[in-house]
């Protein structure tokens, strides 16, 4: 018998060290447990229920007495809700978020991808002068010239 079939024979028993059932890489039942981006997928949520097993990730599925540094939760697909609507508020929210990590705090520009504001606090143009590419932002809103 070769290692990959003792393997693939133990892999299929469930193991609770931590108290939930750990289940080794693709040997947990499908339609009966999934991840939280296999729920979202599907249009679902955990519905604030915790999660009943663990699933341990691939490379430690050669290492049974090894703790995952990697664990994926599993929830119950038949306990699970359907994925709140997008409203109105909260795409507004959503928008604000992004246009805090998006815009320049110096020139006002709006880019199309998020900025390094922790590291440099700016834009790569108004940090050394690098020349940006006009069709990666969006420009800065225009200051009202009242006539009167």
């Amino acid at each position: 018998m070769t290692t990959r079939a003792r393997r693939e024979r133990r892999q299929a028993l469930p193991r609770t060290p931590q108290g939930l059932p750990e289940y080794d890489w693709k040997t947990a039942p499908a339609d009966q447990l999934a991840t939280r981006r296999q729920l979202r997928a599907a249009g679902l949520r955990p519905g604030g229920h915790d999660p009943v097993a663990i699933l341990r990730c691939k490379a430690c599925a050669t290492r049974p007495a090894r703790t995952c540094t990697r664990p994926a939760y599993l929830y119950r697909v038949d306990l699970a809700k359907p994925v709140r609507p997008m409203t109105l508020a909260r795409e507004a929210a959503l928008d604000a978020a992004m246009a805090a990590r998006t815009t320049c705090p110096v020139c006002r520009r709006r880019y199309h991808h998020v900025l390094p504001l922790r590291t440099l606090g700016c834009c790569l143009e108004c940090w050394d002068g690098t020349p940006a590419d006009p069709a990666t932002y969006i420009p800065a809103p225009a200051a009202h010239q009242l006539a009167a």
